[in-house]
């Protein structure tokens, strides 16, 4: 199974094809476009491992953005033994859920490409357990 390790967002991500994962939320970017991830550090798979310094030139990912959204609210939440010294303040980062669909070397090979969902019909489903 290949692998990618890309950077975004000021962080590291060791990536699979078919992997859905939370990323820093990307700017500018709309619902089911396609992104492409060109700071890829290292790509490979059980045998073969390719390291850039510091990047790999050529390598990318390609993935495609689910959703823009904003995680849970964390509170931050400040006493002093004082009497009416307190502060509450809350957060919520915003992030984009993206899911990786292909994985390409440095010479435009693709090493691994997630599989296709077949959208089935309730028709076909039926049909299927009939048959059983």
């Amino acid at each position: 199974m290949s692998y990618a390790v890309i950077q975004t967002g000021g962080k590291q991500y060791k990536v699979r094809s078919g992997e859905i994962l939370k990323i820093e939320k990307l700017p500018n970017s709309k619902t089911d476009s396609k992104i492409e991830f060109k700071e890829i550090l290292a790509y490979g798979d059980e045998k073969l491992i390719e390291i850039g310094a510091p990047v790999v030139q050529g390598a990318k990912v390609e993935a495609n953005l689910i959703k823009n959204s904003k995680n849970r609210t964390v509170l931050i939440f400040k006493k002093r033994r004082r009497q009416n010294s307190r502060r509450k303040n809350g957060h919520r980062q915003e992030y984009s859920m993206i899911k990786i669909n292909k994985i390409f070397s440095k010479d435009g090979k693709i090493l691994s490409e997630s599989e296709k969902i077949s959208k089935t019909s309730k028709k076909e489903v039926a049909e299927k357990k009939k048959g059983k």
